[in-house]
């Protein structure tokens, strides 16, 4: 059901050579330009009726506006089954207590007397959140993108969501409930590669946005590569993934479940074990077998998830050469299921989001830690963070200097400007004073 890679023995190799050892899913968004390039440039030149068009042809469904009604924000709130209702609204609760601390502030330095450098944060204008559809329904990504951009102080917020058959060319009642909870009244029955190109160039129904957010299928990845400089994007979302590190202390049936649980998402997700424990591999093989069999969605997705080159029980030495592993895996949520697992965690520089203990499963970060659960993926966590208020930010300095501090330090400016071959850039300084430099 799941292969093994063994990596006892020898010592570990570095950098690419270790990452080329792993596990990963193939995702590839240079590919897929080609097909969402006439999608992106049939929105930019025919707006509204492009995207309803594409809708129509890749969803299934004609509709007759991309803009949700109002109504249908409020009709879907209504009929939310409560239970749904009460764990949306804890999930809100909680995510807006972790990213309001994230808000940063204005920060005033003085470099010399009279000379001063403040820095200080403004939101983007207005922002475009993707919440995927297909597969899967997720009012989960309505909260994790929509709670950071409010808390940012975001004054523009659109949504956008695959129109679904089912539900007449809505998106999916829950995610307009979860919207309409939010506060959010700016709502589009937009999917994949044309969702991402009308907030990028407009349509006579939708403004153009600043930035673009939210996971997606390869071809909103695809788009958002294609358009990024027109606007800003939070990353190119691939497959998911979890990465478990786990020792002889862990359980086997939290292991399994939590490898599934991820594996559930898609037939292209990723489900990694590292384990020093061979006894731990073997018995975590044996519980996959009856916990697959008693879920759903088998054949379609956790099988060939767990099945694919994604996915894979990696055997190390020690759990040392684990961390180094995990490190060069880079995953979007990293389990540590060892002994003394908040040191061993402390000690990890690679990972989305990293979940310490049996009683810190990704289920709970997906929904109701407070974390956010839109992470990077395909290694891209050694260079990349989650989304978080800071991702809705924008950090400006405003220099503010006196003459007395500009003379002061003119000499210097000058210098390096001729040792650049920029003589202007000194003149600048220069024509202040007479087009002397000040004597120090």
């Amino acid at each position: 059901m799941i292969s093994r890679i063994d990596l006892r023995g020898d010592a570990l190799p570095e950098g690419a050579a270790l990452r080329d050892l792993l596990p990963r899913a193939e995702f590839d968004v240079e590919a897929a330009l080609e097909t969402v390039r006439p999608i992106c440039e049939d929105v930019r030149h025919r707006g509204s009726a492009a995207v309803i068009d594409w809708g129509e042809k890749l969803d299934g469904v004609r509709i007759a506006s991309v803009r949700v009604p109002a109504e249908e924000l409020a009709k879907a709130l209504d009929e939310l089954d409560p239970a749904v209702r009460a764990a949306l609204e804890e999930s809100i609760r909680r995510a807006r207590l972790v990213h309001r601390e994230q808000r940063r502030t204005t920060h005033t330095t003085q470099v010399v007397p009279g000379g001063t450098v403040t820095e200080k944060w403004v939101p983007v204008e207005r922002v475009g959140l993707y919440v995927p559809g297909g597969r899967s329904v997720y009012p989960s990504s309505v909260v994790m993108n929509v709670v950071p951009a409010q808390e940012a102080g975001v004054e523009g917020i659109a949504v956008a969501s695959p129109p679904q058959k089912d539900f007449g060319g809505l998106p999916h009642p829950t995610i307009l409930a979860a919207c309409a909870l939010l506060g959010v009244d700016e709502v589009y029955a937009a999917g994949g590669a044309q969702a991402v190109a009308m907030f990028a160039y407009g349509t006579e129904d939708c403004s153009p946005v600043n930035l673009v957010t939210g996971p997606g299928n390869i071809y909103v990845a695809a788009a958002k590569r294609l358009l990024k400089g027109r606007i800003g994007i939070d990353a190119e979302a691939g497959p998911t993934e979890i990465a478990i590190l786990a020792d002889a202390t862990a359980d086997p049936v939290h292991v399994a479940a939590d490898l599934i649980s991820q594996a559930e998402h898609d037939p292209m997700a990723a489900a990694v074990l590292v384990t020093d424990s061979a006894e731990l591999a073997a018995a975590t093989e044996a519980e996959l077998v009856p916990q697959v069999a008693a879920t759903k969605h088998i054949t379609d997705r956790i099988e060939p998830a767990l099945a694919g080159r994604q996915s894979a029980i990696v055997l190390v030495s020690s759990i040392e050469d684990g961390l180094k592993v995990v490190d060069a895996y880079g995953a979007e949520h990293l389990e540590i299921q060892t002994a003394d697992a908040a040191a061993v965690a402390d000690r990890v520089r690679n990972a989305g989001a990293i979940f310490v203990g049996p009683w810190s499963p990704v289920s709970l970060g997906d929904y109701c830690a407070g974390s956010n659960h839109v992470l990077p993926t395909g290694g891209c966590a050694c260079h990349s963070s989650g989304l978080s208020v800071q991702s809705f930010l924008r950090g400006i300095h405003i220099v503010d200097y006196t003459r007395d501090a500009l003379a002061e330090v003119t000499h210097h400016v000058v210098t390096l400007a001729e040792a650049e071959d920029l003589p202007a850039h000194g003149a600048a300084l220069k024509a202040r004073f007479g087009w002397k430099v000040p004597q120090q």
